[in-house]
């Protein structure tokens, strides 16, 4: 399987203490702009890519989905989402995006959130969910901003006194891997730029519906830190139809 930092137990430690590990949907800044994109899950097949510890699965069995499978690389995140999970119409497997694989027209909905990041061949993985789609279905994922992966630190400019410069965009056009430190931890992500986002889901028969950049919510801007998420962009959000 691929490169899996979610499984070891510092930076698992570390992550269980983020305000989206405790707080669920309503602790991730993107939430309220994504809910609002999200189709109507009644009746519907879901698959969650790379569904981590389950909230998005839960939502949309929840909000009544008649089947939603969500995987997944870590083990350790699959643990938690099963422990947190009591519908019984949602099921987790231990899968790589990479690797996943499902009958055509298996599903009404394809969800992803903040995970394509980690994907080497973005292409590929766009072709399996187009075919698993149903005609008609729901393609919508959040990623890191291409903005924000393109110089690779992802980590703001400071000065001597530890004041916030700026954040630096570098290298934007050269694609591919990124090494980051995140959590105190090293890992691999992978930049791509804004256009190959789109033109990928464009020459593989999708219609974009919804292109958005999530910006903080009003009710988060007094949260230390989050003022300054209003300077650059630090996601992406894309709704696709089959």
């Amino acid at each position: 399987m691929p490169e899996n930092p979610y499984d070891h137990p510092k930076f698992f430690e570390q992550y269980s203490q983020m305000s989206r590990s405790l707080q669920g949907l309503s602790g991730a800044g993107e939430w309220s702009t994504l809910q609002k994109l999200l189709p109507d899950f009644k009746g519907k097949r879901v698959l969650d890519l790379g569904c981590g510890y389950g909230w998005h699965s839960m939502y949309a069995a929840e909000n009544g989905a008649k089947e939603v499978i969500g995987i997944d690389i870590s083990e350790k995140m699959l643990a938690v989402a099963r422990e947190k999970t009591s519908a019984t119409n949602v099921s987790y497997k231990q899968e790589s995006m990479e690797e996943f694989h499902a009958n055509p027209e298996t599903f009404d909905v394809v969800i992803s959130s903040l995970a394509l990041h980690y994907v080497e061949d973005f292409q590929q993985v766009v072709q399996k969910v187009y075919q698993a789609l149903t005609t008609g279905g729901t393609f919508i994922f959040s990623v890191e901003h291409p903005v924000f992966t393109a110089e690779g630190s992802q980590d703001w400019t400071r000065d001597e006194t530890g004041t916030i410069v700026n954040f630096p965009v570098d290298n934007y056009f050269f694609e591919g891997r990124r090494n980051v430190r995140f959590l105190g931890e090293e890992m691999t992500k992978y930049h791509r730029t804004l256009t190959t986002y789109l033109e990928v889901l464009l020459k593989n028969n999708f219609t974009l519906e919804h292109i958005v950049e999530p910006m903080p919510p009003e009710d988060m801007l007094d949260i230390p830190g989050m003022p300054d998420e209003m300077r650059r962009p630090m996601m992406l959000i894309v709704r696709a139809r089959k």
